[in-house]
């Protein structure tokens, strides 16, 4: 062993403890074994940060700001709606929401999947009488099997790829992981919603409130062709009955009704007063084509204020002291606006006083968009409700003009909300994009960075992801981690460590049979993915299984492939994919209860894949 493989097992040994132990984030760890490697004289200074301009790299990044254009038009709430039965029992119900989850993840990055249909498998809880663990996991673990199937599902498909590409053999397309991808996913998710949720503790939740939005009071406006016109308020409630969700007032002419009998028919133009929590409004806004009522009253005055005939400055002038035109340029553009929950504290100037006393919308160009109230409901209109101390707002604008609400009146922030208004037009126009994007690599028109990046292009352009969201949209911590080690396993194979190890490998442990040694590879980057990410766990493994393939001169394919499903198969410990991290808290887990399920379903895979990789990808 050479002096420059010895220093580069060293790195890597205490590269990987330092990403077992879990101190330091996993880019910083990254970003440590790189300059230790630069250091060393085993990456050259002036390459060391190439990897930020690796395809990979560019096509992970593209392809979670496609996520966030699914998310923004609300176009996966609808897939949810669509998708998942109401009233069936537990295995279709776990069936339904797996499955969807593992098909979002080959086409979305599969953290983001997780997190839309996470507030989902909460509610579908508690109407199956199970923990929210008990739904979670099989959530996350579906969506990890999904992501194995697509070159965009996971990093680690994209890492692959791009050691192939390097190694001379061309990159994967786009569907080549789907041929093992897809049986591993349908038996996984078959076995966890059958019998291996099971096997999940059922524990009780410490982290679901965060989930559990409260009750609002809302309006929502009944425009002209929404399907809600004409049914009954008990036939509307009915719709969503398992949302929760109950009207608890009716506007009709301006005239407020309390409690309105459930046999009145709903007619155009009414205004709903709705008592429900976030979910259930934004499946209300979705379900029925409606509108909140101040958003409905927003546009209508806009539509209103357009100029005409040449008469905009006359018609800006007449607004009281230039407050209308002022809040229309707070307002700004739709995809500017965010909304927040606020919480009146007892010292608060707005006490007593009413949207429309504040002037809320003239003044700061804000809108109240509801109220949640502890005790009796009000009874007046959101606009001249008087609020009082411990009332929680919720309010929409842009995010500075808030801010400078908040200091002004002395409220409390509670955080962003994730209210998706759905848009049918944008959410159609979204999932264009996308697959338009990946229509243009399975074409082979332009390689995967190229075409996802048109596609984020596409999304700033037709505003389905706003400017202000295209970078925030980015999980940099990941993009950092490929960019570092990129280079790093480039090292493996410049130095022929990558070579020496893969020899050790095939001679001492897999006795230099070709299938013993796949099995090797597949079971080393499983164990690894569950205590490192598996982004890193596929970059440091790819170069080992080309020199293991160029040993016992064999097809290379089986063994990339090999590494794809093992890195994509974190299911033992909470550590080894941010899905399982997410769930830990809202699902009261405990480290060691992972494995539980975990450890069955990596069996299941191997038993499953390792026949597989052999019949599709011949040795």
């Amino acid at each position: 062993m050479t002096l420059p493989q010895t220093l580069l097992f060293l790195i890597i040994a205490a590269t990987l403890l330092l990403f077992i132990w879990g101190r330091l984030r996993h880019d910083v760890v990254a970003l440590l074994s790189l300059m230790a490697c630069v250091v060393a004289g085993l990456v050259p200074a002036e390459t060391a940060f190439e990897g930020f301009g690796h395809p990979a790299v560019i096509t992970v990044a593209c392809v979670l700001v496609l996520s966030q254009g699914l998310q923004n038009t609300g176009a996966v709430d609808w897939l949810a709606r669509t998708m998942l039965p109401r009233r069936s029992g537990r295995l279709s119900s776990m069936m339904a929401l797996m499955a969807l989850g593992a098909v979002l993840s080959g086409f979305m990055n599969n953290v983001g999947a997780m997190a839309l249909l996470m507030p989902v498998a909460v509610q579908l809880s508690r109407r199956l009488d199970l923990t929210a663990g008990q739904v979670l996991m099989p959530l996350a673990f579906g969506t990890i099997l999904g992501g194995m199937t697509t070159l965009i599902g996971t990093p680690p498909n994209l890492i692959v790829s791009g050691f192939r590409a390097e190694a001379g053999l061309g990159p994967f397309g786009m569907f080549d992981f789907a041929y093992v991808g897809v049986a591993v996913a349908i038996v996984g998710v078959m076995f966890v919603a059958a019998v291996g949720w099971r096997l999940v503790p059922a524990r009780k939740s410490t982290g679901t409130e965060g989930f559990e939005t409260g009750s609002y009071l809302t309006e929502v406006r009944v425009p002209a062709k929404s399907k809600a016109v004409g049914l009954t308020l008990r036939g509307f409630e009915r719709e969503i009955d398992a949302s929760g969700a109950q009207i608890v007032g009716l506007v009709r002419n301006e005239v407020r009704i309390s409690a309105p009998h459930g046999g009145r028919r709903i007619r155009e133009e009414d205004v709903l007063v709705l008592d429900a929590d976030i979910e259930a409004l934004a499946e209300a806004l979705s379900l029925f084509g409606i509108k909140l009522e101040e958003q409905a009253s927003r546009a209508t005055k806009r539509d209103q204020s357009q100029p005409q005939e040449g008469n905009a400055v006359d018609k800006k002038a007449k607004g009281a002291d230039g407050a209308d035109a002022k809040a229309g340029e707070k307002l700004g553009r739709d995809e500017d606006l965010v909304l927040q929950e606020l919480a009146v504290l007892p010292s608060a100037t707005i006490v007593g006083r009413s949207a429309r006393d504040m002037r809320l919308r003239t003044r700061y160009g804000l809108n109240l968009l509801a109220v949640s109230r502890a005790g009796h409901p009000p009874r007046t209109r959101l606009r001249t409700l008087s609020l009082k101390s411990g009332d929680l707002l919720l309010i929409q604008g842009p995010q500075e003009v808030i801010s400078e609400f908040i200091s002004d009146t002395g409220c409390v922030p509670l955080g962003e909300r994730e209210l998706r208004i759905p848009d049918a037009r944008m959410a159609v126009l979204s999932g264009l994009i996308i697959l338009g994007a990946v229509g243009i690599v399975v074409a082979g028109l332009l390689p995967a960075a190229a075409a996802f990046t048109l596609g984020v292009i596409a999304s700033m352009l037709f505003r389905t992801v706003p400017m202000r969201q295209v970078y925030s949209a980015i999980d940099w911590s990941v993009i950092v981690l490929l960019a570092a080690l990129i280079p790093v396993a480039g090292a493996m194979q410049a130095t022929g460590a990558a070579e020496l190890l893969a020899r050790v490998l095939v001679f001492e442990v897999a006795q230099g049979n070709a299938i013993a040694a796949l099995g090797v590879v597949l079971v080393t980057s499983m164990l690894l993915s569950d205590v490192m990410n598996n982004a890193a766990t596929a970059a440091v493994i790819c170069p080992i299984a080309l020199g293991i393939a160029a040993t016992l001169g064999v097809n290379p394919d089986s063994f990339l492939m090999a590494v794809a499903i093992g890195a994509s198969c974190a299911f033992l410990t909470p550590i080894g994919h941010q899905n399982n991290t997410l769930i830990l808290g809202p699902g009261g887990f405990r480290f060691r209860d992972y494995w539980k399920l975990g450890l069955p379903l990596e069996i299941l895979v191997v038993a499953v894949s390792l026949p597989l990789l052999i019949f599709v990808w011949p040795l």
